[in-house]
């Protein structure tokens, strides 16, 4: 099992690998986020309350979500970096950062135009709302560290370090509803006591479902095509690149 650790962690064997796995997602992204779409817009109803606005939903809540993961995902690959001394780790959060920091733009830009009619304004200083502006900037700051430090090695391990005291800012994007009194509303589905009785219709909860789902192929596609430029960028003086190269 050790042996087949080592294997997928190393740069030349994951290199082939998500060549041969990029068409299969690219496809599952296009036809979850095609089906995604169709539901959220033509059978998916209206909100009693929200109207049409509603429907900003099935991009703004995915995003959120991914914003939060994809987070994870990065100080995850940072810490097995730091701890296990893993090239292949640090590649993966270098790829995943630009990521990341998409979706969390993509969450603000559609909250604030979700807020708009909903409260009245585009932008308010909520809990909700700050700790996610805080999460783009903690986004911004790693990438930033990484390019303002020479050396790969110094910079990996210095943006992991960000990336890992950043971590206590996602319970608090998760919790701020609950603790703080907020404009943004509580949850609309939990996976520890409402999924079984979610507070939305049947058809936007399968809509809204559907959309995270193809949000996450979309980020695993998108992760592999950038791991292996990252890995062609850091390997190029090697002897099995430059064999590639020739052939």
């Amino acid at each position: 099992m050790l042996q087949t650790f080592h294997k997928f962690a190393s740069p030349k064997h994951f290199y082939g690998i998500a060549g041969k796995l990029i068409p299969w997602f690219a496809t599952a992204t296009v036809l979850t986020l095609g089906w995604g779409l169709y539901q959220s817009f033509f059978v998916a109803p209206p909100d009693y309350q929200q109207g049409e606005s509603v429907r900003i939903m099935f991009v703004h809540v995915p995003a959120a979500w991914m914003s939060m993961f994809i987070y994870m995902v990065m100080a995850g690959a940072g810490a097995m970096g730091l701890i296990w001394n893993m090239k292949l780790a640090e590649m993966a959060a270098t790829a995943v950062a630009p990521i990341g920091a998409s979706f969390t733009f993509l969450a603000l830009v559609t909250g604030s135009l979700w807020g708009k009619p909903m409260w009245g304004t585009w932008w308010a200083w909520d809990a909700r709302l700050t700790s996610e502006l805080l999460l783009f900037f903690l986004y911004l700051g790693f990438m930033a560290l990484q390019a303002a430090i020479d050396d790969p090695k110094r910079g990996a391990r210095a943006s992991a370090l960000l990336a890992l005291v950043g971590v206590v800012n996602i319970p608090v994007i998760h919790f701020s509803v609950q603790w703080w009194n907020t404009l943004h509303q509580p949850a609309s589905v939990s996976a520890i006591n409402k999924i079984g009785a979610p507070s939305i219709h049947p058809s936007m909860l399968a809509a809204l479902l559907i959309m995270a789902v193809a949000f996450k192929l979309f980020f695993a596609t998108v992760t592999f095509m950038r791991m292996r430029a990252e890995i062609l960028h850091r390997e190029r003086y090697t002897s099995w690149v430059a064999e590639m190269v020739k052939s």
